[in-house]
């Protein structure tokens, strides 16, 4: 530490840690960015042009490991890098936040929790979601029986002709370990097994679809974050997904795409309870469906919501200070994880696995 700051890196410094961790860490007075860490130097450089906290910028991010003054690595790296530098950076004796999916498979996730354990230093994940005010209040509601029991929920992750960085690191399951599932699919499926308190998976089936961007430079698109398609690279995987799973708390049924024929962009939760439902707006607010005294009632809440990235930040910082393990552990998360193999699993047999 420096001054009772906590001392940071931040290794990878593409798209999400400019949207999302480096304003949240920023903006956090208990923390020093001493590193902003990129294989390609140009990126690094140009975070820290934007955020003059950084105080340096390398390409090896074992420069920061070998500071005894670095508490704490920011893993922001394609899903690629996610265990081994997280792995080295434990190791090296220093807390870690990691960004989602935790890796490629749950016995690699499950590899990160036994080093960190090991280590005795702090593994957190990014599942933002967690620290959502909505879905807070949500998760809330439920554990005071305001749904009675939630029985289904449905959740729509759906784009017009989107494809993030077609033909790049997106659509390169060798970088990527997946497409719309492991991008968009995991928030969804982790805020709902949060706000549900937990579940144990009982089958699963699923589908997945590899059919709007057969020819990369024939693909007509609307919009494409992360960056513009690349003609001559590779699409190998998933942009439309569909499924259900059984739980012991609920069942869970879902649709997801990158890209569609429908002009119709949804994403949303709907929570189905015998007492009450709520339609949340993904990284919005919800409404919320009861009766009282015999009258339907529609309940719209109002509320501030604070920048889910910040608070999520502010958790990390003082779980570090504490040892607590919140809501963000790799314990708390590695469910999210193993979900997604068997997902992968079913699509790939075409068939409902019992667990």
């Amino acid at each position: 530490m420096r001054n009772d700051k906590i001392v940071v890196c931040v290794i990878g410094c593409g798209k999400v840690s400019d949207f999302a961790h480096f304003p949240a860490l920023s903006k956090n007075p208990g923390c020093v960015i001493k590193y902003a860490c990129d294989l390609i130097p140009e990126r690094a450089r140009k975070r820290k042009e934007q955020y003059p906290q950084v105080e340096q910028v390398i390409t090896d991010y074992h420069v920061a490991l070998a500071d005894s003054e670095v508490d704490a690595v920011y893993v922001l790296t394609p899903v690629t890098g996610h265990k081994d530098i997280s792995i080295d950076a434990l190791r090296a004796g220093k807390h870690v936040f990691c960004e989602k999916p935790i890796s490629y498979t749950y016995e690699m996730a499950c590899e990160m929790a036994r080093e960190a354990e090991k280590a005795g230093k702090l593994l957190n994940i990014g599942v933002c979601n967690r620290y959502h005010r909505s879905v807070e209040l949500l998760e809330q509601m439920n554990r005071e029986g305001a749904f009675g029991k939630i029985y289904h929920v449905y959740c729509s992750f759906r784009n017009y002709r989107c494809i993030p960085q077609l033909g790049g690191a997106y659509t390169t399951r060798e970088l990527s370990g997946g497409g719309v599932l492991i991008d968009w699919g995991i928030h969804f499926f982790d805020l709902i097994f949060y706000v549900l308190g937990g579940v144990k998976l009982e089958t699963v089936t699923c589908d997945t679809y590899r059919e709007m961007a057969k020819d990369i430079s024939d693909y007509k698109y609307i919009g494409m974050y992360a960056g513009p398609a690349q003609p001559d690279g590779i699409n190998d995987v998933e942009e439309f997904v569909s499924g259900y799973m059984r739980t012991d708390k609920a069942s869970i049924s879902f649709n997801g795409a990158w890209a569609q024929n429908i002009d119709h962009d949804e994403m949303y939760i709907d929570f189905l309870g015998d007492k009450g439902g709520a339609r949340l707006t993904y990284s919005g607010t919800f409404e919320f469906f009861t009766t009282r005294d015999g009258v339907l009632q529609k309940v719209e809440p109002k509320y501030e919501i604070p920048t889910h990235y910040e608070v999520e930040s502010q958790a990390f910082f003082e779980a570090i200070r504490t040892g607590e393990r919140t809501r963000a552990h790799i314990s708390n998360i590695l469910e999210s994880q193993r979900v997604l193999d068997i997902l992968y699993a079913s699509a790939s047999k075409r068939e409902e696995i019992r667990l």
